[in-house]
């Protein structure tokens, strides 16, 4: 089910209201699910429906992405902001302390929140937050780069490339190791999200100084990096595992940025063992 919720964030001027848009499904113990920059929740498609015969699933649009409008003046988009705004969200749905799983951004959004004790247990796909500064300079280029085409891409082109393999190759190999998988309506509509993100700059702007650095005593924690991430290298897994010594670090043969895609039963199950 596709809903909206709207809710008062404080900001040093007064209260503001957010409005974030989700899909809820399935029943059982709370699953929130987080997507990376540029991207929306329908990321996740291909495994909710797996998640949902377990978990009560709430993929969620963060702010500025997907179908939920940017953040109100005052606010920024800075992990502070974001973990408060998520918090409220939590408190709007009456959820106490969810599960939660994140990619890329997001997977960095669900450490965030288990540093905070927001969460009951984090599951975390290529976080952000792990890399060295080269590598983060390469990996803004990379989304950079992957923004500006798309945003100079007439979309009557997209949907054209989208109709045969070797165009959704085109469109989406970076985030994907098996981009062929992906639907054409899929492929067109993430092509979309990431031309009208309205948070995209703000977020990169304020990812520049990020570093992840908290060993998340007593919660459970899963790591899980695509062997084929050409965004965020894999290494940065080992170095995710140095820091949080009790994590599981599992590998994803095969995957890319977005594994979710690449290997749905994979990461439907990585998920589910990671938030027992």
């Amino acid at each position: 089910m596709s809903a909206t919720v709207s809710f008062p964030v404080p900001t040093p001027h007064g209260p503001r209201d957010v409005t974030v848009s989700y899909a809820r499904v399935g029943r059982g113990e709370p699953l929130v699910l987080l997507h990376g920059i540029g991207h929306h929740r329908q990321a996740w498609d291909p495994v909710v429906d797996i998640l949902a015969t377990e978990r009560d699933v709430i993929a969620v649009d963060l702010p500025g992405f997907g179908a939920s409008p940017a953040l109100p003046d005052g606010l920024a988009y800075d992990l502070p902001t974001t973990h408060t705004v998520l918090g409220s969200l939590f408190e709007a749905l009456e959820l106490d302390r969810p599960h939660v799983a994140g990619n890329s951004l997001g997977g960095l959004l669900a450490l965030e929140l288990g540093r905070e004790k927001l969460v009951r247990s984090v599951t975390a796909l290529s976080p952000a937050g792990f890399w060295t500064e080269a590598e983060r300079r390469y990996a803004f280029t990379v989304l950079l780069t992957m923004r500006g085409i798309a945003q100079r891409l007439p979309l009557p082109l997209v949907e054209r490339l989208a109709r045969t393999a070797a165009g959704r190759t085109a469109l989406t190999s970076t985030i994907y190791a098996r981009p062929g998988r992906r639907s054409p309506e899929a492929v067109v509509a993430e092509t979309l999200a990431l031309v009208g993100a309205a948070g995209f700059e703000a977020t990169l702007r304020a990812g520049s100084t990020v570093r992840f650095a908290d060993a998340l005593p007593g919660l459970p924690v899963t790591v899980a990096w695509g062997t084929r991430d050409r965004i965020l290298v894999r290494r940065q897994g080992v170095r995710a595992k140095q820091l949080i010594p009790h994590a599981r670090l599992v590998r994803l043969p095969g995957c890319g940025h977005c594994p979710m895609n690449d290997d749905p039963a994979l990461i439907a199950r990585v998920i589910l063992d990671g938030s027992r």
